[in-house]
């Protein structure tokens, strides 16, 4: 922290309880000064020599009997008029960042100009602040934060606006050129993550974080704060996930945890300012980005509050175009009058169509760029918003104000493409069916429908089949599919067994003729082979017929090349038809 001495006489100031100050002298003091509740009882010839305006009030006061000057409103109180009386009376005073600014403004209200006397007051604090305050990072915080307190005096003075730019010019500097401290709580986590790439613990430590200015400037208040932000984006060297980063560590500092913190009576307002603020800042630029999950929490405080709704409104738009970074936690927002369920299903819906209207509009849009080619759409972010909603399909289901044409509006706003699998879908529908007994047939029949049972996997089926509050229609298709399935399923093994079986025999074979060591076939190996070729084409599932197979097939021919349709024949059926005829 940088300070400044000014005089060099031992402090003769003495108090007298709580309300009297005196200078302690010889001579006896000739003029009474009031600041607030406190009076100082002190000598013209000093205080005139400094403060024009003291000069101008004094000079009606009779000295015979000394009157009472009282100074109304006077910037910095008690303390701050101290420090200008010791400055006059040429009394060592030390100004450091948390009185310079108080020393300042009432220097102005007094008129210690440089106009009026050389060397004065408000000519030595403006070189201490250019100078030296105003170069420190945490000076220039605690002035400015010192400094709301004394406006309009402090912004006139434009002591604000140079704090301001001064903490916005450092916040772009390039971290490795940062020499002056900071505070940074999140070293650990960073020291590990350094670590983890392979780094030395010395280039670890000495390494400045691009975010190493977020922390500080959260102990601002929040219209300081606001200016500070504004100030920082005007300079375009912040990017806008930093400035995200910086907004989401601001609310976290200050918004309580507990629903009932928010809206008390001490804080509610405070809250909503805070809220509002942060919700205009990252709305004013489309390049801030946060995190889906810290937008939809302060989604949740700004409904509670009821914070504006033109600001809320663009804060859902914001949150719906990257739905597919949210979770189904995030989006359990609790519902608010005149909606009867527990959770907001009306906002979630609107999220989801939002999101939906954005990625057809980008689809449309490469489209057109494409003159009407081929255009592949990214499927990532839809299926990644069609597990979420599933997930919170679930999630509600349990709710017993949940209506069906509710919950089948909710599901049918995913496309389809965004459902590969039902197995989620099918999970939420099971939840709703349990949960609520009471719908009807048809209701119940509309909501099965939603689903697709070609498109669950074994498990799924394997409970759907077992599930009595499917109706007996959607479980007859599940057992058919997975019948048809399984038939598929056994038919490819078959096929594959036997194939395989095939070549390894002719592996056999060229390995017998390649060490020379190939004997002749006995009779009974070739009625083996036979008999092996037949099964095979009844694996195939064959039909019977007329149709032989050649003599060659064991040697020169594998399964694979067989035409579909051919019959089982084999040398001794031949000789037997041969016979039957003779």
């Amino acid at each position: 922290m940088k300070y400044m001495k000014l005089g060099s006489k031992p402090d003769a100031f003495q108090a007298e309880g709580n309300y009297v100050r005196y200078v302690s002298s010889e001579l006896d003091t000739d003029v009474i000064i009031s600041v607030g509740d406190v009076k100082f009882l002190l000598h013209k010839f000093p205080l005139l020599a400094k403060s024009n305006r003291l000069r101008k009030l004094v000079s009606g006061v009779s000295e015979e009997s000394p009157d009472e000057i009282r100074l109304a409103d006077f910037p910095g109180g008690p303390n701050a008029f101290e420090i200008c009386a010791k400055f006059c009376y040429g009394v060592t005073v030390t100004l450091n960042p948390y009185n310079v600014v108080a020393a300042r403004c009432a220097a102005e209200y007094l008129e210690m100009s440089e106009d009026f006397d050389r060397g004065n007051l408000n000519l030595k604090i403006d070189i201490f602040l250019n100078s030296s305050v105003l170069h420190n990072w945490k000076d220039s915080i605690i002035v400015l934060q010192t400094s709301k307190s004394l406006l309009p005096w402090s912004e006139n003075l434009k002591i604000v606006g140079r704090c301001i730019d001064s903490i916005a010019s450092k916040t772009s500097v390039d971290p490795s050129l940062v020499t002056w401290s900071y505070t940074y709580n999140r070293r650990l986590a960073t020291s590990d993550q350094i670590i983890r790439s392979g780094l030395k613990l010395s280039e670890k430590m000495e390494s400045v974080p691009r975010d190493w200015w977020i922390e500080d400037i959260c102990e601002l208040d929040i219209d300081l704060y606001k200016r500070v932000m504004l100030a920082i984006k005007s300079k375009g060297r912040m990017d806008g996930g930093m400035i995200g980063k910086a907004l989401k560590a601001y609310a976290m500092r200050w918004l309580p945890d507990s629903a009932d913190a928010v809206v008390s009576e001490v804080h509610i307002n405070r809250n909503k300012s805070l809220v509002e603020t942060i919700m205009c800042l990252l709305t004013s630029d489309k390049g801030i980005s946060c995190a889906c999950s810290f937008l939809l929490k302060l989604l949740k405080v700004a409904i509670l509050i009821e914070a504006d709704d033109s600001s809320r409104e663009e804060l859902i738009k914001n949150i719906s175009s990257k739905l597919d970074d949210a979770s189904v936690s995030d989006l359990l927002i609790p519902a608010r009058p005149p909606q009867t369920t527990i959770y907001d299903i009306e906002l979630v819906q609107r999220l989801v169509d939002l999101f939906v209207e954005n990625e057809m509009s980008k689809k449309d849009k490469k489209m057109n760029e494409k003159d009407g080619g081929d255009f592949v759409l990214g499927h990532g972010s839809w299926l990644k918003v069609g597990k979420i909603i599933d997930g919170y399909l679930a999630a509600v289901a349990r709710d017993r104000n949940l209506t069906v044409s509710s919950f089948i509006k909710l599901s049918e706003s995913v496309p389809e493409m965004a459902r590969p699998i039902h197995d989620g879908l099918y999970g939420a529908i099971d939840i709703f069916l349990k949960e609520h007994s009471g719908i009807t047939k048809s209701e119940k029949k509309i909501l099965c429908g939603l689903m697709d049972v070609k498109k669950l996997t074994t498990d799924a089926t394997m409970h759907a089949a077992q599930n009595d509050q499917l109706p007996l229609r959607v479980v007859v298709q599940v057992l058919f599919f997975e019948q048809a399935r399984a038939a598929v399923a056994t038919h490819a093994f078959s096929e594959k067994s036997l194939s395989k079986q095939m070549d390894e025999l002719k592996v056999k074979e060229e390995e017998s003729v390649k060490n020379g060591k190939l004997i002749k076939r006995s009779s009974k190996n070739r009625r083996s082979r036979r008999i092996f070729e037949r099964l095979w084409i009844a694996g195939k599932g064959l039909p019977n017929g007329d149709n032989k197979i050649p003599e060659t097939l064991g040697s020169s021919q594998s399964p694979t090349s067989m035409i579909r349709g051919e019959t089982k024949s084999s040398g001794l059926s031949t000789r037997h038809r041969r016979n039957s005829i003779s």
